[in-house]
């Protein structure tokens, strides 16, 4: 008890970050891979169509890096957190009642908008209650809530459609939007924008810095070219993440012969090793530095596409599957550590939403690039082979990236 009693308010704000990450991003985003094979058909929907729901989300969140920053500054990073989170929830559970592409498109564009007003500033936050020494595992711990979500809707989705037929789609959209809304509440009664509200300091080594007010920084010139490079490299995480968390279940039903059921356990199992990701890859960038992690993960996603886009034996998809689960939350996690790094808690929100705008222009391209690919040729694996020429990029430029100054 009396180490309960002692438990720094920081670990409550990454548990609740954890929840908040497993609505807006593991329920708002990767619940579309399962539910679009089923929805496509009852809808007659084709692969460019599905590429284009999925862009839709993520001009939505573009949208909502440009106000997120400043409706944060006006009601506070917690209220605008439940906000989103809201609003992630009322339009799930809106598309469940959906007839057609253009209305889903646009209900999953708000969507989108939601996320990004729970996703950016909950990672700012980590700046907020987490020294240097602890920020990359403390946005691990609550990345690894998005893993759980896709474990979830692994098994959840299937079990649904199976039970309810062709339209058992609309009640796995309600069932993921109503619990967005209660984790809402959750989010609003637990969370606080900084640790003064509760008479603290952040939390963290003093070996490194003692205050988070004593850790200097490179000068804004400097800052503003690290945080373009650091953009640049994160464009190739979303470009190439959503590609294969969007098209990966439509690919092994419609074109290896799965039945839904059998890739739901595999999108589970991605879920499961993602747990582990954002911890194990924010502990190692604490170690080795932001950069070195960077690259690590790259290659492990690179080695992943090349598996899935060669046609090779189901042995070499299920490799794919494990690393891809494996790395990814490692980039989020390592950028939301290194943000703050670079330019200090107060300013980290803003730094977060200048990087994710590169994030937001991959994402939103990747989908309907792969989607216009896959309509085209009749496959996934050019789209899939694309994402390893990406990503084996992003290794060459992510090696170039400067550290931040030392305290």
């Amino acid at each position: 008890m009396n180490n309960i009693r002692n438990l720094h308010y920081a670990w409550v704000i990454a548990l609740t970050g954890s929840f908040v990450l497993f609505s807006c991003l593991g329920l708002g985003r990767f619940s579309l891979g399962m539910l679009l094979p089923s929805m496509g058909a009852f809808l007659g929907l084709d692969y460019s169509q599905m590429g284009l729901i999925g862009t839709g989300n993520f001009v939505g969140y573009m949208i909502s890096v440009f106000i997120a920053g400043n409706v944060a500054r006006k009601i506070g990073a917690r209220w605008t957190i439940a906000l989103g989170l809201t609003l992630v929830g009322g339009s799930m559970m809106c598309i469940s009642q959906a007839m057609g592409f253009i209305e889903i498109m646009i209900l999953y564009m708000a969507t989108g908008i939601g996320s990004g007003f729970a996703f950016i500033p909950m990672l700012g936050l980590v700046s907020h209650w987490f020294l240097k020494s602890r920020r990359g595992r403390a946005a691990g711990a609550m990345l690894s809530g998005n893993g759980v979500a896709i474990v979830l809707t692994g098994i959840l989705i299937p079990w649904i459609n199976t039970s309810l037929g062709a339209e058992g789609w609309r009640t796995g959209w309600f069932s993921v939007g109503a619990i967005s809304i209660c984790i809402a509440g959750l989010a609003a009664y637990f969370l606080r924008n900084h640790p003064s509200e509760k008479g603290l300091l952040p939390l963290g080594s003093v070996n490194n810095t003692v205050l988070q007010t004593s850790e200097t920084f490179n000068s804004k010139k400097s800052n503003r070219w690290t945080l373009i490079h650091l953009g640049c490299v994160y464009s190739f995480f979303g470009a190439t993440y959503a590609v294969y968390a969007t098209f990966i279940v439509t690919s092994m039903i419609n074109e290896r012969g799965f039945r839904e059921g059998a890739a739901g356990r595999f999108w589970a199992i991605v879920g499961a090793l993602s747990i582990v990701s954002g911890p194990l890859f924010g502990w190692i960038s604490d170690k080795l530095g932001r950069k070195i992690a960077i690259m690590i993960v790259y290659s492990l996603l690179t080695v992943s596409y090349v598996l899935v886009a060669g046609d090779l034996p189901n042995s070499f998809l299920y490799a794919s599957i494990g690393i891809f689960g494996l790395s990814l939350w490692g980039i989020p996690t390592i950028m939301s550590a290194a943000v703050g790094d670079f330019v200090g808690p107060e300013k980290a929100l803003k730094a977060l939403g200048f990087i994710t705008l590169f994030f937001g222009a991959g994402q939103i391209t990747g989908p309907a690039v792969a989607g216009f690919i896959a309509n085209t040729t009749g496959t996934f694996r050019i789209a899939f082979a694309l994402c390893a020429v990406s990503t084996a990029i992003a290794v060459v430029i992510a090696s170039y990236l400067r550290p931040p100054a030392k305290s």
